[in-house]
């Protein structure tokens, strides 16, 4: 495809989204309004299926289609990582030498390691009530993971960080929530409609229907998704190793 091609097919798009866009704006209530359609539904919503949280409701329920994406997204991202990074036959790992931490740093981390786990599964277990959800509690779950390789040495993070099981972590964690889907459907209603029968007790863990097994899915599949991108990218200190002859 030419250059000049490929600015007029650019060119298209961007009218199209540009006319799409306008159309769109043109229907928005008025700012300042006392008209807040999307909210107040939002809101009924989320009571009626006794999520506390209306931000977990509209991501895990209302467009619960909008967050596989982005789910999938992350996937297939880790999936490229390992496909684009995986050890070739001209390279072999090289150990990475001892690292000297400061004890202060050695401390610190190795004492928030247990406290950043536990606020990480917390966010996750509690999205569907608090702010958070599975999304940012799976970020702080790898992160905290993470600080051993900070607090120790690269050797202590490979012994609690097996990769091929985070891998197969996220791959599980993608499978529930397209599995959890289908319960809409044997319940004769729509993909991912939360047809959960007995929607708890409002304000418990229990609460919200499918919402909070969609949560724990997703936190699932972005903690176990970090960590393996974050593998990937740390084990790139390789040497390539000529070829005798060449």
């Amino acid at each position: 495809m030419s250059r000049r091609l490929r600015m007029w097919v650019l060119a298209v798009g961007v009218l199209g989204f540009a006319a799409l866009f306008g159309a769109a704006c043109l229907r928005l209530p008025d700012f300042g309004g006392d008209s807040h359609p999307y909210g107040d539904r939002s809101v009924q919503a989320a009571l009626a299926h006794r999520t506390a949280n209306v931000i977990a409701a509209v991501n895990f329920d209302q467009r619960a289609f909008d967050t596989l994406g982005e789910e999938s997204i992350l996937f297939a991202a880790v999936l490229g990582t390992v496909v684009l990074l995986r050890q070739t036959r001209e390279e072999r790992q090289v150990a990475p030498a001892p690292a000297e931490v400061p004890l202060p740093v050695r401390r610190y981390a190795l004492v928030m390691l247990p406290v950043a786990l536990l606020v990480g599964l917390y966010v996750v277990a509690h999205g569907q009530l608090s702010p958070g959800g599975g999304f940012q509690g799976g970020v702080i779950v790898a992160t905290a993971l993470h600080l051993l390789y900070i607090g120790a040495d690269y050797r202590a993070l490979e012994r609690i960080r097996p990769v091929g099981v985070y891998e197969v972590g996220d791959a599980a964690g993608e499978a529930a929530y397209l599995m959890l889907g289908l319960a809409g459907v044997i319940a004769g209603s729509a993909y991912l409609a939360n047809v959960l029968i007995g929607y708890g007790t409002f304000n418990t863990l229990a609460s919200g229907g499918l919402v909070p097994l969609l949560n724990v899915a997703v936190g699932m599949e972005v903690a176990c998704a970090v960590v393996v991108l974050l593998a990937r990218f740390l084990d790139q200190a390789v040497e390539i190793e000529e070829e005798s002859g060449t």
